[in-house]
């Protein structure tokens, strides 16, 4: 691929969001019905590739059942309101009655209460009580202080999951986590992420990873494009990343590391893209902070908006659009791609006649830059 060249001193790549992309329909369709959109990974089978993303506005241990009991999987930030506080409704009630002007502030100190490793053990207790696959989240930098409270616990899969997670983190003041030892010595299948790129992908890949998370700066309550300049459009992350599975399969003799989107999935049209561009799974988080009986109550937000010395996010009013079961499965009475999700893909993979996620991978997009005139 050509560079552009921005000036004399600086040449850059050409990358695309799901905006400027578009899925073409090929000579065959299929009935909706006829369309799988299972997934597994590791041991673990799901009837729908979707994981909730661990952000209090969208996973407490309620909706990680509920998520579990519909197909998914939801996954739980182990440092979130639910392992700070022993009752967190009415700290979540306050999150969502702040002031626009002084959520950010007092989410800060919110978030600073101390996290209590014996909550940790009850929410995923909690969790694995109701017959459901087991996810929990901690940051890079919390992992090693609480990953053996989480394992003990009983966690089936594993998440590290920050801004941006490298397999060569560099520090003059603090011990990196060695996630290649990390995951080696773990006994359950890690996901980890963000990864943006080819290069990152790979190395995290050759950890040990069973799935690297996809994204960077790119979801409704981050602010890291306003804050830091760092961005990833997500039609070109996901193709280099599905590009860093592909060759490390051949490396590796054949291992396959899943590639999850993790970011920039707004609509049901985005998650289809995603798809397309060689995702296994997506993460969602504003798309499930929108049902009714989601945590956040009509708001979202995550850890980035509470970060004690750089926010780099903010708690977002992304409005209530129906339960939970008809965010997912519908029926829809609206036309915005926020209802009907799993309906929504089926018809996407079945317009394009394709019966399966691995088959989907392949159908042909065009660069179509979105125009709103």
């Amino acid at each position: 691929m050509s560079d552009i060249e921005i000036g004399r001193a600086k040449r850059a790549r050409r990358a695309y969001a799901f905006d400027d992309i578009a899925i073409v329909p090929s000579r065959r369709t299929r009935d909706p019905q006829d369309v799988s959109v299972s997934w597994s990974i590791d041991a673990y089978q799901f009837d729908i590739p979707f994981l909730a993303a661990p952000m209090d506005s969208v996973v407490s241990p309620a909706t990680a059942i509920a998520m579990g009991r519909h197909g998914g999987l939801g996954v739980l930030d182990l440092e979130g309101v639910w392992t700070r506080y022993e009752n967190p409704e009415p700290v979540l009630e306050e999150i969502r009655s702040l002031d626009s002007a002084e959520a950010t502030k007092r989410m800060q100190a919110i978030y600073s209460e101390p996290i209590k490793p014996e909550l940790v053990t009850a929410r995923l207790a909690e969790i694995r009580a109701a017959g459901v696959t087991v996810a929990g989240a901690l940051s890079p930098q919390r992992t090693q202080e609480l990953y053996e409270t989480v394992v003990a616990a009983g966690v089936d899969l594993f998440v590290i999951r920050g801004t941006t997670v490298s397999a060569e983190h560099v520090s003059k003041n603090q011990e990196p986590l060695n996630l290649k030892k990390f995951i080696y010595e773990l006994d359950v299948p890690v996901i980890v992420g963000g990864a943006a790129g080819y290069t990152p992908a790979l190395h995290l890949m050759r950890t040990g990873a069973a799935g690297v998370l996809v994204g960077f700066g790119g979801g409704a309550a981050s602010t890291t494009r306003k804050s830091l300049g760092i961005h990833a459009p997500m039609a070109t992350a996901l193709a280099d990343v599905a590009g860093a599975r592909r060759d490390y399969m051949d490396e590796s003799g054949g291992r396959y590391v899943h590639v999850i989107a993790d970011g920039g999935l707004g609509t049901s049209g985005d998650i289809a893209k995603a798809f397309s561009m060689g995702a296994d799974a997506v993460m969602l988080g504003s798309t499930l902070a929108r049902a009714t009986d989601a945590p956040g109550g009509g708001w979202h937000w995550g850890a980035e908006s509470h970060h004690g010395e750089l926010p780099r996010g903010h708690r977002v009013a992304v409005g209530q659009a129906a339960p939970l079961e008809s965010v997912l499965f519908g029926p829809s009475t609206v036309a915005d791609g926020t209802v009907n999700l799993v309906g929504a893909l089926k018809r996407s993979m079945a317009t394009t006649g394709y019966s399966d996620i691995k088959e989907f991978q392949r159908v042909e997009v065009v660069v179509a830059p979105y125009s709103a005139g």
